[in-house]
C-alpha cells in the first residue's frame, strides 16, 4: 500500500493556493479595468442612481453635500462598487474554474446553470430595488416631512442607503438557488421545507428587518419577495433529484 508523502500534500496545497491567488488577482484586475472606464462617467452614474429620489423632492429642493470631499468620493465609491457588480460574471467564472476540477460530472451539469441563474438573480434583485422599491420608499419619506422641514438628502447618506438596499435585494434574490442547493445536497427535503413554511415566513421578515433600514416599507418590500423566491426555489427543486439526506 502506497503511503501519502506529506511533502507532496504540502506541494499540492501550495499549488492550489497559488492558483487561487492568481484567480483573485485576475478578478481584481478586471474590476480595476472596468472601473478605469466607468470612472469617466462617475457623475453621470451617480445622477442616474439619484433619480428615484431627485424626481420626488419638493420643487426647489436638491440633494446636498455636507462634507467637502463628498462631491468627489460619493460618485467615486458608487462607481467602484458598480465595477465589482459588472465584473461579477467574470469573478464567478474564475471561482467556477477553481472548483470545477473537484466536481463530479453530474455536479458540473448542475453547477453551470446555478452559476448563471445566481448572476441573473443578483442583477434582477438590484433592478427590483431601483425600479420598484426606491420609488415607493422615497415617495413615502419625501411626503411625510413635517411642515417647515426642507427635504434635502445628503449625497453620502443617500449612497449608503441605496447600497444597503442593493446588497440586501441582490442577496435575497439568491434564495431560489440556495433552496435548490440545500435540497440537492441532501441537507433537508422539499417536503420538510414545505412543512416549515410558517417559520420561514417569519425568518423572511427578520431577514428584512436586519438587512434594510429601520422602516416597515423597505422591510416588507424585502421580506415578501424573499418568501416568494423561497416558494420559487421550492418549486424548482421538484425537478432536481436530491442526494440521500445524511443520517
Amino acid at each position: 500500500m502506497t503511503e501519502n508523502n506529506p511533502a507532496d500534500n504540502e506541494q499540492t496545497l501550495v499549488e492550489h493556493l497559488l492558483e487561487l491567488r492568481s484567480r483573485l488577482l485576475k478578478s481584481l484586475l478586471v474590476v480595476l479595468l472596468i472601473f478605469m472606464v466607468m470612472v469617466f462617467f462617475a457623475n453621470d452614474l451617480y445622477t442616474f442612481f439619484a433619480l428615484p429620489i431627485q424626481s420626488l423632492l419638493p420643487e426647489g429642493s436638491t440633494m446636498i453635500a455636507t462634507e467637502v470631499t463628498s462631491p468627489f468620493f460619493a460618485p467615486f465609491k458608487l462607481t467602484l462598487i458598480l465595477s465589482a457588480f459588472a465584473a461579477a460574471p467574470y469573478i464567478l467564472y474564475q471561482l467556477w474554474s477553481f472548483i470545477a476540477p473537484a466536481l463530479y460530472h453530474n455536479e458540473k451539469r448542475l453547477a453551470v446553470p446555478l452559476f448563471a441563474t445566481s448572476i441573473a438573480l443578483f442583477y434582477l434583485g438590484i433592478a427590483f430595488a431601483y425600479y420598484v422599491v426606491f420609488p415607493l420608499v422615497f415617495g413615502f419619506f419625501t411626503s411625510i416631512a413635517p411642515e417647515g422641514i426642507a427635504v434635502t438628502p445628503d449625497i453620502n447618506s443617500y449612497l449608503s442607503f441605496i447600497l444597503k438596499l442593493f446588497f440586501a435585494f441582490g442577496i435575497a434574490f439568491e434564495i431560489p438557488v440556495a433552496t435548490v442547493l440545500v435540497i440537492k445536497a441532501g441537507m433537508t427535503t422539499r417536503e420538510s421545507l414545505a412543512q416549515k413554511r410558517p417559520y420561514i415566513v417569519v425568518m423572511c421578515f427578520i431577514f428584512g428587518m436586519l438587512l434594510t433600514p429601520p422602516d416597515m416599507i423597505s422591510q416588507s418590500l424585502l421580506a415578501i419577495p424573499t418568501w416568494l423566491l423561497f416558494e420559487m426555489g421550492l418549486f424548482m427543486s421538484g425537478f432536481i433529484k436530491a442526494e440521500e439526506p445524511a443520517s
